[in-house]
């Protein structure tokens, strides 16, 4: 049995838009210096902030060292449960159930509400029945694009 290596989290702020530049100088930087970072990324809805992954705090302190477009780090370490949401993309198929009604979001039936009579989880789609229009028409809808309704 080997024993757990607990590694620790720093969000890091950058220009904002330049964020991979980061990324990748501190991945070229982590590689010439045999510096002991984890893992580099960021996260496309933290916007100005990428996260570095070091064992040793020491360690992400000397990779941010004199990097551009760093304009600092946030004090202390992230949990990862502060970014494990960020992470780990949950399917919007997974939520929905055949009989909900839902709001759709996007495309040419966008603020339409409507019912659900069909899921396709393999394509990420479902079938639904507007609840709008004046007799029963079903449309096939990317599921990304519904919301469950708050009434209903």
């Amino acid at each position: 049995m080997s024993e757990e290596v607990k590694s620790h989290l720093f969000a890091i702020r950058t220009t904002g838009g330049q964020e991979k530049v980061v990324m990748r100088l501190l991945e070229a930087k982590a590689n010439a210096n045999q510096i002991n970072i984890q893992s580099v990324f960021w996260v496309s809805d933290l916007k100005g902030y990428v996260v570095i992954e070091a064992v040793n705090p020491s360690d992400a302190y000397m990779a941010v060292e004199g990097v551009r477009h760093i304009r600092g780090q946030l004090r202390g370490e992230l949990e990862f449960k502060d970014i494990e949401g960020y992470l780990v993309k949950k399917s919007t198929v997974s939520t929905l159930a055949v009989d909900n009604v839902v709001e759709i979001t996007g495309g040419p039936f966008k603020g339409m509400k409507a019912t659900i009579t069909r899921i396709d989880s393999e394509k990420e789609e479902a079938t639904v029945v507007l609840l709008d229009a004046s007799y029963q028409l079903p449309v096939t809808v990317d599921a990304n694009y519904l919301k469950l309704s708050t009434e209903g």
